[in-house]
């Protein structure tokens, strides 16, 4: 089917269109792509996933993504709905790392830390967008100059989304830059294959292939130590109803980085999220070493998504496939360094089906 393409407005667009122009600034362009059953929506604004609608065992479909109905609540949020991260997501603690014996002080914005790029992230942006009818796909393209949010080097960063007949959303980051810089672009879609409004996540089952994790101390930042996860309630290798596995982990569930099994910079599943009520099935499969595990503890009732959807605590499952948080400060794990001639590259894909 043709790239249907719309305008998502500032203040009151929705993800099926809306009136141009609004107080708050210029509309953006948003895309649906359709295949296989499948259709995901795409905007400018973060170069983001707003909407992507699954069938299920009866036929039915569901929007399976939490979001907004109005960009302007995109931009008042600081969820990452769907975003992609950058140009350092996740963590660096302090604000600071050091490259080539200098060091680079961040903007934070968790303060002392940086998180998923500082105050005015990837996430904030708007990326141009270009359409390829023949392949199902559109690319989003950004420039980020040098020093912003205190990173060297201009970064040219791509995000492609793809949709294929065999049921699978494929997105591929990829970055160059003109001096030795830190990479690390991640997709922040919250999951919930129930529906986005169908409540939380403990009716799931979650699978991930990694048998070790990287502990965290004050603020997230990784302590540096790669513990495994045998006998503990990070063990998700043979699968676990996530309601077992919140109540196991307690407080506010996980937000957690795992070690993934498989030589990191080839594509191979990693992890899986089933919902049995409905049958949808999700796997992903990624070429990254580490894959952040956030069940969304910091929801809450405030937030009002879709349809005026009050998502509460646990309402969905990010899946950020990535290098390990921290990698600029801490020598062990694997390197985010990005240096003139090379390209950072990035793969997920997100194979949906029925069981």
């Amino acid at each position: 089917m043709p790239i249907g393409s719309f305008l998502f407005d500032t203040a009151a667009g929705t993800v099926e269109g809306g009136p141009a122009g609004s107080p708050e600034g210029s509309p953006v362009k948003g895309f649906t792509l359709s295949a296989g059953g499948l259709e995901a929506t795409v905007v400018a604004h973060g170069a983001r996933l707003v909407r992507m609608m699954v069938p299920g065992r009866d036929g039915g479909t569901a929007d399976v993504v939490l979001g907004f109905d109005r960009l302007g609540d995109y931009l008042a949020s600081d969820a990452y709905f769907g975003a992609t991260c950058g140009r350092y997501a996740n963590r660096i603690g302090g604000a600071v790392f050091p490259l080539d014996g200098v060091r680079h002080a961040l903007s934070a914005n968790e303060p002392p830390n940086q998180l998923h790029g500082g105050p005015d992230g990837f996430d904030r942006r708007i990326w141009d967008a270009e359409v390829e009818e023949a392949d199902n796909a559109v690319t989003f393209t950004l420039v980020s100059p040098d020093g912003d949010q205190g990173y060297p080097g201009r970064l040219r960063a791509a995000t492609r989304y793809r949709l294929t007949d065999d049921g699978v959303l494929d997105i591929r980051m990829t970055a160059v830059s003109d001096r030795p810089t830190v990479v690390n672009l991640v997709h922040h879609s919250y999951w919930n294959l129930g529906g986005h409004d169908s409540g939380d996540l403990r009716g799931h089952r979650l699978t991930v292939r990694g048998g070790f994790t990287t502990p965290v101390g004050a603020g997230l930042i990784p302590t540096g130590e790669v513990r495994p996860v045998d006998g503990t309630p990070f063990d998700l290798r043979g699968g676990v109803g996530l309601g077992e596995a919140l109540e196991a982990v307690g407080g506010l569930g996980f937000d957690h980085n795992w070690c993934l099994e498989g030589p990191a910079g080839e594509l191979r599943p990693v992890a899986w999220l089933e919902h049995p009520a409905s049958g949808r099935r999700m796997e992903l499969a990624t070429d990254q070493p580490g894959l952040q595990v956030y069940t969304g503890g910091y929801l809450s009732e405030r937030v009002v998504g879709k349809g005026g959807r009050r998502y509460c605590r646990f309402a969905g499952l990010a899946l950020e496939s990535q290098r390990f948080p921290d990698s600029p400060n801490i020598g062990h794990f694997p390197s985010a360094r990005l240096d003139p001639g090379g390209t950072y590259r990035h793969r997920m894909q997100l194979r949906f089906g029925v069981g």
